[in-house]
């Protein structure tokens, strides 16, 4: 939508500001874009609001799902602001498709974009410079990638601890100009004995992670960051360290796409600053640089098959998920995750409750972090089922929801991404082919051949995993059309089914329906995930993109403790990029419970 436009001394002006890394961030560069674009807003004459403000520190720009970005468009959707200045077009995106997505969203609302570096301009010139600069951008951020990759594996190759950037517990790393222009490892002998120590406890003594954790808590050994509690995982991290027989591994993980979670780490933004995260490589990929051996290789091995001793022979159960919320379940008064406990037995009936992380004294060196008081299971899970049941009971929300799919050109853009992904396929193997036949006739080395026809195959499977996915897809919403053809037979039949659903299916309706539970000394808050489109018009009439909420009161369905007071329940919707994915799955899970 455009909007007229204002008056000068009308209009508001906001700035944008974004670094890529950790350390860009901690050495306060993102200050000198701030004072650059705070300097410019007031040569304009345009006064700064702090609250126009819009900070991304140490985010990548590689991605559209930023913290800051996100409220930013939010805002101009909502008209808060008339002007936007940001230092450079790679500042506000390093990809060239999506600087012009978002210049042109911005534009559409009504946002005038300030480029503090040169002017944006709209003649096609300037547009093509605009364009350029987007495409050399990307460009230097891939060539910036590529060279460090390559000059890392080299560095790797040739056994430099550089590489390695830090050292673990019992070394102290020495960097290449305190080290006379050569990285290395320096032995801390208090650190090294006592992971020699450690290496015994599991090797000879059999001592558990546990075990060993308690062992040095009685002793008073501090970790190298001061805390007086050792995690498991970190000494598990410490036992498998090849650095410690003198072979330390570079290349042990790898940069993946991240994972979706059911919901964020306490004290984690629900948007993650990286969208990828690393992962585990299998030990045949790994470089070895030697470094100064802290225990033998037999100590080491024997400590390794004590660990795998010890992991045949866990009692702990491995049976997944045993409580209806678990995963989704948060402590509204700190913000941990809500666990399933057994309290004790009775002559009827054993009693479960769901307790938050916080109120538990051992965890904290014996000092309860939260108050939250515990709460029955029985009657939690039943009164967040029976909500979800009634959202879904609503044969308006079904009928809406199935025009709305009969009107979405689902099947034509479907049909339109499978001619293009088999053209692309088709391409591929003809280029694999022409490349054989080079390679065949002498007209390319081994060198030239192989990194070509490795880049080919793997393009290749790709698109055919693409294709492959799109098919699943194209199934799955052609199921769900024959479902929903027959709308009140259907509603009737999941009403009926809702009842009698099983345990399994009950949490995969909340895991697709529900984004979180949280429980304080009072109230239940569900959020739930919403199917809405981008910039829906709010209670107010005006324009919102990230989520929309109601309140009404329900009392627990088993009567609520004399101790406490009705709860009261109150709904949320979120907009996420997960919806899709979720209301994919919610449609199989409820056309399976009704077939």
């Amino acid at each position: 939508m455009n909007r007229e436009r204002k008056p000068k001394g009308e209009r508001r002006a906001a700035r944008y500001g974004r670094v890529s890394g950790d350390k860009q961030a901690k050495e306060g560069t993102i200050d000198s874009q701030l004072s650059l674009l705070r300097e410019r807003i007031e040569a304009d004459g345009f006064a700064v609001e702090e609250e126009l403000c819009f900070i991304d520190d140490g985010v990548s720009g590689s991605t559209l799902v930023r913290p800051a970005l996100e409220r930013l468009r939010d805002q101009a959707a909502a008209g808060a602001f008339d002007l936007l200045y940001v230092l450079a077009p790679d500042r506000l995106a390093r990809r060239y498709a999506h600087q012009m997505v978002l210049i042109e969203e911005l534009q559409a609302c009504g946002v005038e974009i300030v480029f503090v570096n040169r002017p944006l301009g709209a003649t096609p010139e300037d547009q093509l410079l605009l364009q350029v600069q987007g495409v050399v951008a990307e460009y230097e951020r891939a060539k910036i990638l590529e060279r460090t990759r390559r000059g890392r594996l080299y560095a790797a190759r040739c056994g430099r601890v550089s590489v390695l950037g830090h050292a673990p517990y019992g070394y102290r790393y020495i960097d290449k100009h305190s080290g006379g222009g050569v990285a290395a490892y320096e032995v801390v002998e208090d650190e090294a004995h006592l992971v020699r120590q450690v290496f015994a406890w599991v090797a000879y003594d059999g001592c558990s992670l546990r075990e060993v954790a308690r062992r040095l808590a009685q002793r008073g050994v501090p970790t190298r960051h001061g805390q007086s509690r050792w995690d498991p995982s970190t000494i598990a991290g410490m036992l498998r360290n090849p650095a410690y027989h003198g072979q330390a591994a570079y290349g042990k993980r790898r940069m993946e796409e991240r994972r979706l979670r059911l919901r964020p780490r306490r004290g984690q933004p629900e948007v993650p600053k990286n969208p990828r995260t690393p992962h585990r490589q299998p030990a045949a990929e790994h470089i070895v640089i030697a470094v100064p051996a802290l225990v033998d290789a037999d100590l080491f091995a024997a400590a390794q098959e004590r660990l795998a001793e010890n992991r045949r022979r866990l009692r702990a159960s491995q049976r997944g998920a045993r409580y209806l919320l678990q995963g989704l379940a948060v402590c509204g008064c700190c913000g941990y995750a809500l666990h399933g406990a057994f309290s004790g037995r009775s002559r009827e009936k054993d009693y479960t409750y769901y307790r938050c992380i916080g109120t538990e004294a051992w965890r904290f060196g014996g000092q309860r972090f939260c108050e939250n008081p515990a709460q029955r299971m029985e009657d939690l899970e039943a009164a967040v089922w029976n909500d979800v049941c009634a959202l879904l009971s609503e044969p308006e929300r079904l009928r809406q929801e199935f025009e709305r799919r009969q009107q979405s050109p689902n099947s034509e853009s479907a049909l339109a991404e499978s001619h293009r992904l088999r053209g692309a396929i088709r391409k591929v193997k003809q280029n694999i082919s022409r490349l054989i036949d080079a390679y065949a006739d002498g007209l390319l080395e081994t060198g030239e051949f192989e990194p070509r026809i490795r880049r080919l195959k793997d393009r290749l499977a790709k698109l055919e995993g693409e294709m492959q996915a799109l098919h699943m897809q194209v199934r799955e919403d052609e199921e769900t059309r024959l479902v929903f053809s027959h709308l009140d037979d259907f509603a009737d039949q999941m009403k009926a089914g809702l009842n009698t659903v099983e345990w399994s299916q009950r949490r995969e309706i909340l895991r697709a329906l529900v984004k979180r539970v949280e429980v304080d000394k009072q109230n239940i808050r569900i959020v739930y995930k919403v199917p809405e489109r981008p910039f829906v018009k709010g209670p107010n009439g005006a324009l919102l993109q990230d989520c929309w909420s109601r309140r009404i009161r329900t009392p627990w369905p088993n009567g609520w403790p004399s101790t406490r007071r009705p709860a009261q329940v109150s709904h949320q919707g979120v907009v996420g990029t997960e919806t899709i994915v979720q209301r994919r799955a919610l449609c199989k899970v409820l056309c399976t419970m009704v077939a």
